[in-house]
């Protein structure tokens, strides 16, 4: 599986940003795929999952802001952000496990992973 995440860029306060994930990869669609972010002199942090079945799993922190989706028949994931604070400030990265893994919130457990998208969040 390849991964390409896009849509990053710079954001005001209050404001939002919907970053996409397009996989290539007949197992995508049986795989669940994550999003991480590794802010500036931080280690890599999870900020939610969503399996093969669309169920979705959240940081307890960015529950209520960030929302996960996915359209499998575009082997698109989407990762939805809203009341951004100048603290998202991160390259957010997705991934994705094997198939049939249901993942976590360890980044060990994802196969696959993405280049990686900046998010800036201006005060």
């Amino acid at each position: 599986v390849q991964l390409q995440a896009s849509g990053g860029g710079l954001a005001q306060a209050g404001g939002s940003l919907r970053l996409s994930c397009a996989a290539a990869g007949h197992t995508f669609s049986v795989s669940t795929t994550g999003w991480f972010r590794q802010a500036p002199g931080k280690e890599r942090e999870f900020v939610g999952r969503i399996t093969w079945n669309s169920i979705t799993y959240y940081a307890d922190s960015l529950k209520g802001r960030f929302t996960i989706s996915r359209d499998n028949a575009k082997n698109t994931v989407y990762l939805q952000m809203s009341s951004l604070k100048p603290e998202d400030t991160a390259v957010y990265y997705c991934s994705a496990t094997r198939p049939g893994y249901s993942g976590g919130s360890d980044n060990s457990r994802y196969a696959y992973w993405g280049q990686g998208t900046l998010v800036t969040v201006s005060s």
